[in-house]
């Protein structure tokens, strides 16, 4: 090899080693350093939000869109692509005042037509996840280009809650014209655009000039990995293979040995057996008090969470505005009186046999299947990797759910106890008088001192419903690298603006 050629050699593999070092990729032509943050975690199957829906699947994709509004630390509606919004004064409509001169990845402009149309399409999109949530919303009229005017069908002061990550991660609307190929290629006005997409195995955005907060994005490049099995996460970040990952209860202690960051993010997470009334044995309300006397929360506690979530009969965590002191506990686990409660209903032991559905195997699920045997029920467990056609179709009788809640409490109750709830198994079945409750905390504004007792009034209500029993809540956890900033605490969220990685 020649000198010059030798020293060619030398130069492209210093450059690839810099390329290969997280946060430290160096721009073509500039000796600025390139952030650059890594982060494992399962793909989306869906890009378009109106298809995702409001599952865990938004944080992702909150990459590549924007939102109508955010959240703050407590919980409260803050700005984002609406910089106001402002009702009128009889609680029936609710007009959004855009920031001006908002565009797409595209180049098209976010006006307040484009809100409208994404709305239209939430509402009435074959295959949307959302227009069980938009179900307030009668009309909507773009007055001018940033005026977003929405009649509703009730007073409903949730709306700037409800329309936020999980439900207004606003889409262009020239790709929409083509659903299925925004549902895979995302085309939106969020912190990031996407530059590649593998299926399965990678998605990697650069930093978008336009966003409406671009000056407090200060990370250049995101890649998003599939992420390993979840026993391979914490040797991954030490050996900088990833910055950022979701992490398993089981890797908690290996982080924090390792010295990584561990981060318990607030969030309004609860899982829940799934039960079909509408199907035996469950068409019999004294099977399904056994179900709920039989369950031993504090072992999924113990055993999934290994102690760091909190057993909760509700579809909320304890602490929460609208979780209701006065239902806790309601059916203390008593395997005694779930057994006498079957033989009421005409079971012997042994006589229940049913397939328990879950979209993948889990302690949880096996804690479950163990529970329901000491009573006398026998359940064999089917995974079905298409577990959410199957289950949105309300075709299962027996099936298990975890919700990331949502940001609206009504919207959470709704989702679970209301009669097109994607929570609701037992569709179109809903507690009786849960309508009006739930109408009354619609209709409080969130600054009324009566805004707490009604919400918790229709969780009452709500969990009269016989179709969900509620197990235990759990933090979002995730591991980070030390180089990466602090994440700030926005209740099941993650939040882009401010958040840096340091050059190693």
């Amino acid at each position: 090899m020649t000198t010059t050629r030798r020293r060619r050699w030398l130069v492209a593999a210093a450059t690839a080693a810099a390329l290969a070092l997280g946060g430290c990729a160096t721009g073509t032509g500039s000796s600025t350093a390139e952030t650059t943050l890594r982060w494992a975690i399962a793909l989306p199957a869906h890009w378009d939000p109106v298809v995702s829906g409001s599952g865990a699947q938004f944080r992702i994709l909150s990459l590549a869109y924007a939102s109508l509004v955010e959240i703050d630390e407590n919980g409260k509606a803050v700005p984002s692509l609406a910089a106001s919004w402002d009702y009128n004064a009889t609680g029936d409509q609710v007009t959004f005042r855009l920031r001006p001169n908002l565009k797409f990845s595209d180049g098209e402009p976010l006006d307040a037509q484009a809100v409208k149309l994404y709305l239209e399409r939430a509402k009435t999109q074959k295959n949307s996840a959302l227009f069980g949530d938009l179900t307030s919303i009668k009309e909507i009229t773009a007055k001018g280009d940033l005026d977003v005017v929405i009649n509703l069908t009730q007073v409903d002061y949730q709306i700037p809650l409800l329309l936020g990550e999980r439900v207004a991660q606003i889409t262009s609307p020239k790709a929409a014209q083509d659903p299925a190929k925004l549902d895979q290629s995302p085309v939106g006005a969020g912190p990031f655009v996407v530059t590649e997409i593998v299926p399965g195995s990678h998605v990697y955005l650069k930093k978008n000039p336009d966003y409406w907060d671009a000056a407090n994005i200060k990370i250049d490049r995101v890649e998003v990995h599939a992420a390993p099995d979840s026993a391979t996460i914490v040797s991954s970040l030490q050996t900088g293979v990833y910055d950022f990952a979701s992490l398993d209860a089981t890797q908690i202690k290996a982080a924090k040995a390792a010295k990584l960051d561990v981060v318990f993010q607030p969030g309004y997470n609860a899982s829940n057996i799934s039960i079909n009334v509408n199907k035996k044995p469950f068409d019999n309300p004294k099977v399904v008090d056994a179900v709920r006397y039989a369950v031993n929360r504090q072992e999924f506690v113990d055993k999934v969470t290994f102690g760091y979530g909190k057993a909760t009969d509700q579809a909320f965590p304890p602490g929460y505005i609208a979780y209701d002191e006065e239902s806790a506990n309601k059916y203390p686990y008593d395997v005694a009186k779930a057994k006498a409660l079957l033989a009421e209903a005409g079971y012997a032991p042994g006589d229940i046999k049913i397939d328990f559905v879950i979209p993948a195997q889990s302690t949880a699920a096996e804690i479950i299947q163990s529970q329901l045997a000491a009573i006398g029920i026998t359940t064999t467990i089917k995974v079905n990797p298409n577990w959410s056609t199957p289950f949105f179709a309300k075709d299962l009788t027996l099936s298990v759910y975890g919700t990331t809640g949502r940001e609206s409490p009504v919207q959470t109750l709704t989702a679970h106890f209301g009669p097109n709830g994607p929570l609701n198994l037992s569709t179109p079945y809903q507690p009786e008088g849960f309508e009006a409750a739930v109408a009354l905390a619609r209709q409080t504004p969130l600054d009324s001192p009566d805004y707490a007792k009604n919400l918790k009034a229709a969780t009452r209500v709500g969990l009269q419903s016989r179709a969900l029993v509620f197990t235990y809540s759990f933090p979002n956890v995730f591991v980070k690298s030390p180089r990466v900033s602090a994440i700030t605490p926005i209740p099941g969220q993650i939040h882009w603006a401010g958040l840096t990685v340091a050059s190693s």
